[in-house]
């Protein structure tokens, strides 16, 4: 079940059945996609994704899989993929509470979110040692970034779950917190972007994106900055972020 509240322009996603660990079967995936499509119509400023029970998400539903017949390419290139890369786009701040286990498909749900925070009892990696299968999601081109290859095959080959401290220490995710306190941290950082300046962090939510599909070089990247940073001048909020600072008062953006 996925469930889906907004308030004060932050829309707040819920993956609802602790019973499974959250892990996902095609409808959940389905139920996920149109979350996100209702957020984004109700033009939310944030958005934050996170997992009811002990775990985040567990990855697939596989419950009542027979490998036999099992249509893999349906299910990831017909319906992960897609999602994935529809929450990435997302037209706003996007921010995750990781807690618990975070596996296969779960962890690229928190691939494509802007900014995770992590519990340090998180359990992220591979397990797909122990069923002859390979990571997915992206989970290997984010191993591979921040771990290295050495690192990244060794966490495949032995399974060897990584702790939410030592994924952010690795450079994985953004920030580790305590169990009892990360929850409310990123619903506390979701709401504070969903008042800032969100048409610039959405500039730089794609110049990012930019930057690391197209690997693009320094003075490229810094042309591309200089462009948007002119765009960004005939926005409301550029506007009242000067006059703000000129008046020295705290500025009331607007988002656009």
């Amino acid at each position: 079940m996925i469930d889906l509240s907004i308030h004060d322009d932050v829309a707040t996603i819920v993956l609802n059945a602790p019973s499974r660990l959250n892990a996902l079967d095609e409808q959940a995936l389905h139920g996920l996609g149109m979350a996100y499509d209702e957020a984004e119509a109700a033009g939310v400023r944030a958005l934050v994704l996170r997992g009811e029970g002990r775990a985040f998400c567990a990855g697939r539903d596989i419950s009542g899989v027979d490998p036999r017949d099992d249509d893999v390419i349906g299910y990831l290139d017909g319906l992960v993929t897609p999602l994935l890369q529809r929450m990435s786009r997302f037209p706003a701040p996007t921010f995750a509470t990781a807690h618990g286990a975070c596996l296969g498909v779960g962890l690229g749900l928190l691939i494509a979110t802007d900014v995770v925070y992590v519990a340090e009892s998180a359990k992220i990696g591979s397990p797909f040692a122990a069923l002859g299968a390979t990571l997915d999601s992206g989970g290997h081109a984010l191993f591979l970034d921040r771990l290295g290859a050495h690192k990244t095959l060794d966490l495949i080959y032995t399974g060897r779950l990584m702790s939410g401290t030592e994924a952010v220490q690795s450079g994985l995710f953004s920030r580790v917190l305590p169990d009892d306190e990360v929850a409310q941290a990123t619903t506390d950082a979701a709401t504070a972007a969903a008042r800032g300046a969100t048409a610039a962090f959405l500039a730089s939510k794609r110049l990012v994106a930019r930057i690391r599909d197209e690997r693009l070089a320094l003075w490229e990247a810094v042309g591309i900055e200089n462009a948007t940073q002119a765009a960004l001048c005939d926005t409301d909020d550029y506007r009242e972020g000067f006059a703000a600072f000129q008046e020295k008062r705290k500025p009331e953006f607007r988002g656009r």
